[in-house]
């Protein structure tokens, strides 16, 4: 894998274009949460456009402020209201931080295909600072790094609160018509973060487990949160339509047909997961989904022995459960639920935390420079990269579309994960006895 060291140029600040409306924002009761207040990582990769010249970061970062223009409210800063620590958007106008950088490197040198994990992730990515420390402080970090061959990698640091996945892709797609010289982008942004936010008396109306500490209390041998970063290991496991057909050839032909690759994936890199952090057999263990229309986490819970000890279409059914929760009047409860209580944070022990970003189209975004062919939410050693696992599209080395699960854990249990894995990839008449005692 390719080593190397970017050279920056000095941090500026790229402003809206034009003029915009100075206004006060109110975030709504599901942004202020306090699990959202943190700086989300997303790195995409660009081949060059051959026998072009230019360069793409002028490019990019003349689409970025045109694209202000119209998202103006990421060009201000999160105050909070002293009263009651609501957080307000102060469309300033004062713009995102951006940086370009070279490395002298070829994208041939990363890997033919381009897969995670990335070299030097932090080479790529411009100083943010303290992650968690959204106030007062630019709401995005762009770096634009050239490599030698043409291609190119945007780097960007977004704070959570002001995007949703949603969100920056479509604010991705706006930079990328902008800097190709369209008179406005193809999608307008729409505010509207009222309609999360209470306007009533609190109307709680369903059970919300992921703000609830767990049942069974003392959660201090949770190994996922006493393990030291020292002793952590990342990894990423690719599922290829050959695994996914192994899967779902592992649950009844009627809930297979029902259930989405994401279902079943979120599914069995639950159980297997618990299994190798080996939690005692009466512990309780949940597992989040996140959803990205709303940022709301329904929440299936049962007990270790249950979750291992049955077949995967238990786990499954659990996993289907919790999606099929989240309507619109379980969001609405949430809102209640989290104004209420002046926006908790999710509890997170002996809970695993997947996030889908299978289908948020970001093939699609263009910078008129040269075709994306890689990308998403790199690994990094923080709690919530512990915990959390994004779901992402990406080509094999085959050229077969797969899906990738990155999963950090304990080294001692790392084997244990891929291991347990390796026997629900294959053909069931290829399996072991050791399937029925997961």
């Amino acid at each position: 894998m390719a080593s190397f060291t970017a050279h920056w140029s000095e941090q500026e600040v790229v402003a809206p274009a034009r003029a915009t409306p100075y206004e006060l924002k109110y975030l709504s009761d599901i942004d202020n949460q306090r699990s959202l207040r943190f700086y989300q990582t997303i790195i995409e990769f660009f081949r060059g456009r051959p026998g072009v010249a230019h360069d793409p970061a002028a490019f990019i970062k003349s689409g970025l402020s045109e694209a202000l223009v119209f998202f103006y409210p990421l060009a201000g800063r999160l105050r909070e209201i002293p009263l009651d620590g609501r957080l307000i958007v102060e469309c300033t106008a004062e713009g995102v931080t951006f940086v370009e950088a070279d490395a002298d490197v070829t994208l041939l040198e990363f890997g033919e295909p381009l897969l995670p994990p990335y070299p030097c992730v932090e080479e790529l990515l411009c100083d943010l600072g303290d992650s968690k420390d959204i106030l007062a402080k630019p709401l995005a970090f762009f770096q634009v790094t050239r490599f030698r061959c043409g291609g190119f990698s945007v780097g960007m640091l977004l704070c959570h609160t002001m995007y949703d996945a949603v969100g920056v892709f479509k604010f991705l797609e706006a930079i990328g018509d902008m800097a190709r010289g369209e008179p406005q982008p193809t999608v307008l942004p729409v505010w509207e973060r009222e309609l999360l936010t209470s306007c009533s008396a609190p109307s709680i109306t369903r059970a919300h487990l992921g703000y609830e500490p767990l049942a069974d209390g003392d959660t201090a041998d949770d190994v996922m949160q006493t393990t030291p970063s020292a002793d952590m290991i990342g990894q990423y496991f690719f599922f290829g339509p050959a695994e996914i057909s192994a899967i779902r050839s592992s649950v009844p032909e009627s809930l297979a047909k029902r259930s989405t690759v994401f279902e079943l994936l979120a599914a069995v890199t639950w159980r297997c997961r618990t299994a190798a952090l080996g939690y005692e057999p009466n512990k309780l263990v949940r597992f989040i989904v996140t959803l990205q229309s709303h940022i709301v986490f329904p929440v299936a819970e049962t007990t270790a022995s249950e979750l291992c000890g049955n077949p995967l279409s238990h786990a499954l059914e659990l996993v289907h459960k919790a999606k099929s929760e989240a309507n619109d009047e379980y969001v609405r409860s949430t809102v209640e639920l989290l104004a209420s209580r002046k926006w908790p944070a999710v509890v997170l022990d002996r809970t695993f935390v997947v996030s889908d970003l299978t289908a948020l189209g970001e093939d699609r975004i263009d910078f008129g420079w040269g075709k994306r062919i890689a990308g998403g939410v790199p690994m990094a050693a923080d709690i919530l990269t512990k915990l959390l696992s994004y779901f992402m599209k990406c080509k094999g080395a085959d050229g077969e579309d797969c899906i990738v699960v990155p999963m950090y854990l304990p080294k001692t249990a790392m084997d244990t994960f891929a291991a347990q894995i390796s026997i629900w990839t294959k053909k069931p008449s290829s399996r072991t006895a050791a399937t029925s005692s997961l």
